[in-house]
């Protein structure tokens, strides 16, 4: 990191720090680092005094701005650090924060390791690529940080494992950036469900993105620049490793990006601005295409729906476009999987077919009701009426939060667990790495929900976790 910050106020008490200090003195303005310490000796819920929390912010690329924002329109925290590995994107989000306050109080790090141990930040905003989320998390928690994540909570299988691990030994307050639970048209179409409206499900739609978004018009120019030479090629999926293409694309990275970092315990490689920021999630080195980049939306509502928060599909098997392990974009551009889940439910997850919608329906014995982003629909007119059901059909009553950001904030200070708990950010992404699996192996996925562990195939096994680079380790 570019510069290190202590705490202010008691930072010159050295060994015997801010936290200590207010411990010791039974200070009436309990901050919520204290409230942590003392929530793991306890199991009564405690609340802070109107303090503000402060929070530090990492990945600050392109959805980390987005949720800065929304917790700078917050009373109740105060953004004091920054990090990104971007000198740019550091930079630009350190003005942001300062602009909105009016100080130059928010510090600047490169390194995550310098703003986790600021002993006066008690949360943190996640928001880097998928490969590093499980080193940053299981860091924060054992700082005793809160955490709001993005989704899905992690790489592999194994990485989320570790995850919820590090966060429930730590005591941590964790909210996954499945933002749609905060939503209500989201809100009462799970409640319709949960309360048997549309009688017995049997089957369950999810429909994701298909193809790669090209982000900055990356892919574009890049084929604009193989045309030039003379390289020709319809995608950056037809573009393998080793090729005169390939070459073409390589460049030095840009001086303010420490790009041996970004790459971090992945598979180090050359530079390839398609690979970079935005577009890595079309490579499975550091992303897992739309399937994983909506699997946390979508699956997550309708898991809300189910009731099956803490559960997940006994059998997993489809297929999906492959392009060469190689290439520069090659994850599945379009994809299709079916599902077994309890109770006799059936699920299909696909991307790139028509009959499967963008959003989640639901299908019972007695109707259905389907949801998308700005979408609302149902065999019965009536329950279409209405932000939310009515107060006598809700028997089921499914918790409410109307800012994803502001319920973070309200359970650091109550330590009641948000709408998006660890938890269910794991189990709303199991299925979508089974998936995963199963595509890459071709072979039919068998799941032991209570054990988290492939059934019968060491082979696909393998697959729900990787190594990781030197010197990086996973905890």
């Amino acid at each position: 990191m570019t510069e290190q910050s202590g705490s202010k106020g008691t930072s010159g008490l050295g060994p015997f720090n801010r936290r200590h200090f207010l411990m010791a003195a039974g200070s009436a303005a309990i901050l919520p680092s204290v409230l942590k310490a003392r929530a793991s000796q306890t199991s009564e819920p405690k609340t802070p005094a109107n303090n503000r929390i402060n929070l530090g912010v990492i990945g600050m690329g392109w959805q980390g701005p987005g949720n800065t924002k929304a917790f700078l329109a917050s009373d109740d925290c105060q953004v004091v650090a920054a990090c990104d590995i971007d000198k740019d994107h550091l930079e630009a989000a350190v003005k942001m924060i300062n602009d909105n306050y009016g100080t130059e109080d928010c510090k600047g790090y490169h390194d995550y390791r310098e703003l986790l141990a600021r002993e006066d930040i008690d949360a943190v905003m996640i928001a880097v690529p998928d490969h590093w989320h499980e080193v940053l998390a299981t860091e924060a928690a054992r700082h005793k940080k809160d955490i709001y994540s993005e989704k899905p909570l992690a790489h592999t299988v194994a990485e989320q494992q570790s995850i919820v691990r590090a966060v429930e030994e730590n005591n941590i307050i964790w909210q996954m950036g499945s933002w749609q639970r905060s939503v209500p048209n989201f809100h009462k179409a799970a409640e319709i469900v949960r309360n048997g409206l549309i009688g017995t499900v049997t089957r369950v739609e999810v429909g994701l993105p298909a193809g790669d978004s090209d982000y900055e018009d990356v892919q574009k120019l890049a084929m604009a620049k193989l045309a030039a030479a003379g390289v020709m090629a319809k995608s950056l999926a037809e573009v393998v490793e080793g090729s005169k293409g390939w070459d073409l694309l390589v460049t030095d990275p840009p001086a303010g990006l420490d790009y041996n970092t970004w790459v971090g315990p992945s598979k180090m490689g050359p530079y390839i601005r398609a690979q970079s920021h935005k577009s890595w999630r079309w490579n499975y080195n550091t992303g897992g295409g739309q399937l994983m980049d909506w699997i946390g939306h979508h699956c997550d509502i309708a898991h809300w729906g189910l009731d099956f928060d803490n559960s997940g599909p006994s059998e997993v098997e489809g297929s999906g476009e492959l392009p060469p392990s190689g290439a520069v974009w090659n994850a599945a551009p379009k994809y299709r999987f079916e599902l077994k889940y309890p109770r006799g439910i059936t699920m299909t997850i696909a991307g790139g077919y028509p009959d499967i919608k963008s959003g989640t329906k639901w299908i019972g014995s007695e109707g259905w009701v389907y949801v998308d982003r700005g979408k609302f629909d149902a065999s019965n007119p009536a329950w279409k009426e209405g932000k939310s059901l009515p107060r006598e059909l809700r028997k089921v009553k499914l918790y409410i939060s109307d800012s994803h950001q502001q319920n973070f904030l309200d359970c650091i200070k109550t330590r009641q667990p948000t709408i998006t708990p660890v938890q269910v950010g794991h189990h709303s992404a199991i299925p979508g790495h089974l998936c995963l699996i199963a595509m890459l192996t071709g072979r039919k996925i068998r799941w032991d929900v209570q054990t988290e562990k492939i059934i019968g195939d060491p082979e696909a096994s393998k697959l729900l976790t990787r190594e990781y680079r030197a010197p990086w380790k996973m905890s």
